[in-house]
């Protein structure tokens, strides 16, 4: 039998009110009390070098947090639109469904049971963002079905915009929308969303041009494996229903795939709840799914789940009792998170929220005003920057690694010819090793003198895959550029460190095999802007198999950066 339903609007006014409130205030203590996560301090450095566009995603976050830690500069700052946003996508969504008059207690047990709600409430990545936009095109388009006026149309053309400065997702719901509903072609304010919104988002597509397209080329090439891991599409769907709710997730998939298609409102929410799941699902057969790249499919997930509900007269009496539950299980993880509790310390990306304020503290004291330059990705450099309030570490991108907003930013070009304080996490050949060592790892640090580094110098070459026999011999065409704004030479007098160009094998993440290549290289100069090209045969290694090969510049003591785009070798 269905529950019992509130039928008065001002109680269900104030009971979404209450909700929300309580909503805001735990994700504000949670927001002031936790650390930062890596990936967050990564983009608090996006905000301090505003731009239209980053290696990564879009720039909507980096907005976002540069106003957030303007007023305040700490965790509750970065995270300060986040919590905002949160508590407004959800009175979004409660507006929304007022005209299908939904339970105002289903809605609270169903959205505070959605458990990638609560990561989101305080969580600051590009998914914020893009689920408040989200929310805001679903409640918009509402309103466009029901009336055909200009003023909706020049709207959604700025929510879409703001939905693809997001995340590059966002191009999932507008086409999706679209596709539920081909009639909308026939209306010429729709032509008018699509002017505004590609206008508004040129500026975006420019810097991608101006830097030869680098988030294109990470997400659809160098991010995809060229290797089928059925673990990636089993793992998949147990992560979407663990996100809709520990315990309810499962009910509210079969609820909301079996709605009574009404309207175009109803549908459109539909196709892109389940065309979100299945493209996400085949995209599994390419690599790992993140459970949060489907986020954006929650919003329409419980708006259906919750017209499901009316339409069947209301929901049933045990889900109550259950919905408490998950909920309470919910709540308490989250407490264990704030107070550092047990397995939160200790357990996969959870440790990351805790030890670095110490850290940055002990880093500091050693370090003093010198920049500090570290080998094991971007997150914890960002963190120390954070902790700092300063620019002064960074994350040189080594071979074993992939490239990052770092490759782009004038930072490295601060460190040449500097004495600086290395951080590496295996001991250095020649090194004195010293450590650093608390809850946050162990890292051996070291002084190196006159830095060298090229990390940024271009590469080019192509073919981009290419099949040859073992121990085949094959000439790349190199073309090196100097991105710098000063001249640069790959000669070592003058030099405390030489410069060493190589080619490099790896078989999955081992590398394999690394050859220098023959001096004439030493002869090389180039001006700001100037590319040379030099000619480097290439030996296949002796093993049959797929091999991603590499150019690579190195100086001591680094690892040597990852010069060029990743060749996929298949040796036969």
């Amino acid at each position: 039998m269905p529950a019992a339903t509130f039928d008065k609007p001002v109680n269900s006014t104030k009971l979404i009110w209450y909700f929300i409130i309580g909503w805001t205030v735990l994700n504000i203590i949670q927001a002031t009390t936790l650390e930062l996560q890596g990936d967050e301090a990564y983009y608090w450095m996006y905000s301090r070098y505003l731009d239209w566009g980053y290696f990564d995603h879009p720039p909507m976050v980096a907005l976002f947090i540069r106003i957030g830690d303007m007023l305040m500069h700490n965790e509750l700052g970065l995270r300060l639109f986040t919590v905002l946003l949160s508590s407004a996508s959800i009175y979004l969504l409660w507006l929304t469904l007022k005209s299908y008059a939904v339970d105002a207690l289903a809605f609270i047990l169903v959205v505070s049971g959605v458990f990638i709600f609560h990561i989101y409430g305080f969580t600051t990545t590009p998914d914020a963002p893009l689920f408040f936009f989200t929310v805001l095109f679903y409640y918009l388009y509402q309103k466009y079905l029901q009336t055909d006026k200009w003023g909706l149309a020049v709207l959604l053309g700025i929510t879409i915009a703001c939905l693809l400065y997001s995340k590059y997702n966002g191009i999932l719901v507008v086409g999706f929308t679209l596709l539920a509903n081909l009639k909308l072609l026939k209306r010429p304010s729709f032509w008018g969303i699509v002017v505004v919104a590609i206008v508004l988002f040129v500026p975006h597509i420019i810097w991608q041009a101006n830097h030869n397209y680098p988030s294109i080329n990470y997400h659809l090439y160098e991010r995809s494996s060229d290797k089928y891991d059925i673990v990636n599409t089993f793992s998949y769907m147990p992560g979407q229903l663990l996100m809709a709710g520990p315990l309810i997730g499962w009910f509210l998939f079969y609820k909301a795939f079996t709605v009574k298609i009404k309207d175009a409102f109803i549908r459109c929410l539909l196709v892109n709840c389940v065309a979100t799941l299945l493209f996400f699902f085949t995209s599994s057969y390419k690599g790992e799914v993140q459970p949060q790249w489907t986020f954006i499919l929650f919003a329409p997930l419980v708006m259906l789940t919750l017209i499901r509900f009316k339409q069947s007269g209301g929901w049933p009496k045990w889900l109550l009792p259950l919905a408490i539950v998950n909920v309470s299980i919910i709540i308490i993880v989250r407490i264990i998170i704030i107070a550092g509790f047990g397995f939160a310390r200790t357990y996969g990306h959870l440790k990351s929220y805790y030890g670095f304020k110490q850290w940055t503290h002990i880093v500091k004291q050693k370090a003093g005003d010198n920049f500090v330059v570290m080998t094991d990705g971007f997150q914890n450099p960002s963190k120390y920057n954070f902790y700092t309030n300063s620019l002064k570490c960074f994350a040189y991108d080594n071979r074993y690694y992939r490239a990052t907003q770092y490759d782009i930013w004038p930072m490295e070009d601060s460190l040449q010819g500097k004495r600086v304080f290395y951080l590496s996490p295996v001991p250095l050949n020649g090194f004195t090793n010293d450590s650093i060592k608390n809850e946050a790892g162990k890292w051996y640090y070291n002084w190196v003198d006159n830095v060298r580094t090229y990390q940024k110098v271009s590469i080019e070459t192509a073919p981009l895959k290419l099949t040859t026999m073992p121990g085949g011999k094959t000439a790349f065409d190199l073309k090196i550029t100097n991105p710098y704004p000063h001249p640069i030479s790959f000669a070592d007098s003058g030099y405390t460190h030489p410069v060493i160009l190589e080619y490099c094998f790896f078989k999955g993440d081992v590398l394999t095999a690394v050859v220098e290549a023959k001096s004439t290289y030493k002869k090389i100069t180039l001006q700001t802007g100037e590319s040379t090209h030099f000619n480097f045969p290439v030996t296949s290694p002796l093993e049959k198999g797929d091999f991603n090969l590499i150019f690579s510049l190195r100086t001591e003591p680094f690892f040597g950066s990852k010069n060029s785009r990743v060749i996929k070798l298949t040796v036969k």
